[in-house]
């Protein structure tokens, strides 16, 4: 793969084009990368700034994961369309599944942390919030080797407690432009593929939320990632520096 770095200076992003050399004529593709600082930044039109893409760039994410029944197939579809994205993990996921985890950074994508078991932070005490950042960070850092450059809410709860601790720690917080809904139920994925285009139309491009702890999403996903290049969306995958 042959990359070249342009330093966006102003901003303090490295934007990097992508060109992959083994992907199919007709893969979707992944069309650049931006390689974001790590500092306690916080990006996501759903509560904060927005990720400095042009218009009809997308980003994909994917939450909740690693799954054994889920998440290879999820991986397998962003392969065939030679894609990159970003997995916000839930701890005791990785713990259950650290091979697969591992798994899923090996195939070049980006890994985050979703933290410990997916309670909404803004229920719990500070000292409850800040013992589950604790013990998703260390089981983070013994599965991967290194310290998680992201972390999202569940439920995009963010609370005052875990967003100063996160900013100390310069861990960036991922919120979203828009998701699909993909954990309602009986969805299909023409469903979810008329959802994402349609949200799509109306904000022009973004983060997207998905899951890869979805069956649904798993099954949808090669059908979304082909809508996506039919109407002309490009991927933007995020990375950290390390």
């Amino acid at each position: 793969m042959i990359r070249s770095v342009v330093v966006a200076a102003c901003l303090g992003l490295a934007v990097v084009p992508v060109t992959a050399l083994a992907c199919a004529p007709d893969a979707l593709g992944t069309s650049r990368t931006l390689v974001l600082k790590r500092e306690g930044a916080a990006y996501g039109t759903a509560q904060h700034a927005a990720l400095p893409l042009q218009p009809g760039e997308v980003v994909l994410t994917f939450d909740d994961g690693p799954r054994a029944e889920s998440t290879p197939p999820v991986l397998k579809a962003l392969a065939d369309q030679c894609v990159k994205a970003t997995f916000f993990m839930v701890g005791d996921n990785i713990a259950k599944h650290p091979d697969l985890a591992r798994q899923v950074e090996a195939a070049g994508h980006s890994t985050a942390m979703h933290s410990l078991t997916h309670l909404n932070m803004t229920q719990l005490s500070p000292e409850a919030q800040l013992g589950d950042l604790k013990k998703t960070q260390d089981i983070y850092t013994a599965t991967f080797g290194h310290t998680a450059p992201a972390y999202r809410f569940p439920f995009l709860a963010e609370s005052p407690t875990l967003m100063e601790a996160l900013k100390a720690k310069t861990i960036t917080v991922m919120s979203v432009d828009l998701g699909i809904d993909d954990w309602l139920a009986d969805q299909t994925p023409d469903i979810l593929t008329g959802r994402l285009l349609e949200r799509l139309k109306a904000k022009g491009g973004g983060i997207i939320l998905m899951h890869d702890g979805q069956d649904v999403t798993a099954a949808a996903l090669p059908q979304m990632l082909k809508a996506l290049r039919a109407n002309g969306y490009k991927v933007v995958h995020i990375e950290w520096e390390k």
